[in-house]
């Protein structure tokens, strides 16, 4: 078993959203015995007003809150504690500045769906500041993960359970379990 293996371990819960970050987060939180931090609740409230209105953010605005999540991570690896986080993590260069935060010690589980799906999905939802009307700029935005190290790749066109487990398969052959 390598060394990385050995450690605690960082996961980001990734995707645009509706794909169920949050939800298969702590699914897999609680089956790796792990905590799990809404990546949401750490955008700066600036960043908050602009989704809820609508606004796409940029990547300025978008870099604060991932170094917050980057330390929070870091923090957690530091006291030998794993950690999850929800985090859609829609370009390279952000899961790039996370990896480059822990050191590497970092996985990703990308949830992957149709927009159909994903529309479907964010209508549903209760209470959450993210309008649908962002799902086509996180989808331009978006570069999947395809071939990067560390990353499994969910289809979202399950339940919250079934995709947790699928997760759960996916991280095991990595080396990751409870």
């Amino acid at each position: 078993m390598s060394e990385q293996m050995n450690k605690s371990h960082a996961i980001i819960v990734m995707g645009v959203s509706g794909c169920g970050k949050s939800s298969v987060g702590e699914k897999l939180a609680e089956a790796l015995h792990l905590h799990f931090v809404e990546g949401d609740a750490l955008h700066p409230a600036a960043n908050v007003e602009k989704m809820s209105k609508g606004i796409p953010l940029t990547d300025e605005d978008r870099m604060p809150w991932l170094d917050r999540i980057g330390e929070d991570m870091k923090a957690s690896l530091e006291k030998s504690e794993g950690i999850i986080v929800s985090c859609s993590a829609l370009k390279r260069i952000y899961r790039d500045r996370l990896r480059s935060a822990v050191g590497g010690n970092l996985f990703f589980v990308y949830l992957e769906g149709s927009k159909a799906l994903l529309m479907k999905r964010m209508g549903e939802r209760k209470g959450h500041f993210m309008p649908a009307s962002l799902l086509e700029s996180q989808l331009a935005t978006l570069e999947p993960p395809t071939g990067e190290p560390g990353v499994v790749t969910v289809d979202i066109d399950d339940t919250i359970e079934g995709i947790a487990a699928t997760a759960l398969k996916s991280l095991s052959a990595l080396g990751i379990t409870a």
